[in-house]
């Protein structure tokens, strides 16, 4: 079906008018709202984690220690497959059916998801930019220990790669779901390894057995 087009009546008779094209502005405005929600909706996830903790923490005490626990917290939600060592898949990065190694968050979700926090810390006057809990040493280990293990059990190889500038929102999207799917409720399914058709039955029903939970109900272990 063609698009509609409007007429202006002239000397010579109607002149069609094609439809305004779209204005490169207002999509970078769109994606920009999406960053800056997506980035709210983290930081107050993380906001109640800290409250239901055992003991509750205040972010003035809250250090890259704790921002760890919070990631590996959120490994019980994740829907990346991880081989372990034992596991006769282990560094295949398609294996052929099912097995029982434990899902995790994907590397690419928690670098993005830290991103995301880190810029919400100092935006919420966190106070100086040396003190952020989320740009810690501890923080910046982990991240890199998870990128190497998971590079080792799927056998895949992580690469920088150069990247044109995009505005934010756009770094990591594709593989921060896992945490978005925790924070907001939704319940889109991500596939991080291809299996066969006999197999996608049984990878999928495990990944879509587990309902993310409300924020409001995270407890921490003590």
């Amino acid at each position: 079906m063609e698009p509609e087009t409007q007429s202006v009546s002239g000397g010579g008779g109607d002149v069609p008018t094609p439809p305004p094209p779209c204005q490169p502005q207002q999509q970078q405005q769109q994606r920009s709202s999406r960053y800056e929600s997506q980035k709210r909706r983290d930081w107050n996830a993380f906001l109640q984690y800290l409250t239901n903790h055992k003991p509750p923490l205040t972010l003035a005490r809250c250090g890259g220690v704790h921002v760890v626990e919070f990631l590996k917290y959120l490994d019980q939600f994740g829907k990346t497959k991880v081989h372990t060592h034992g596991c006769n898949y282990f560094g295949h990065p398609r294996p052929p059916g099912p097995c029982e190694c434990p899902t995790k968050q994907a590397w690419g979700s928690l670098d993005a998801l830290i991103g995301r926090l880190r810029a919400a810390y100092d935006e919420n006057g966190g106070g100086r930019p040396e003190s952020n809990p989320f740009g810690a040493r501890a923080v910046k280990a982990h991240l890199r220990e998870v990128r190497e293990s998971q590079a080792k059990a799927r056998g895949v190889a992580y690469e920088k790669k150069k990247r044109k500038q995009r505005l934010p929102f756009t770094v990591g999207e594709g593989s921060s779901r896992d945490v978005e799917d925790t924070i907001t409720g939704t319940a889109p399914v991500t596939v991080a390894t291809k299996v066969k058709p006999e197999a996608a039955s049984a990878s999928a029903s495990s990944s879509t057995g587990r309902d993310p939970p409300d924020p409001g109900s995270w407890s921490a272990a003590s």
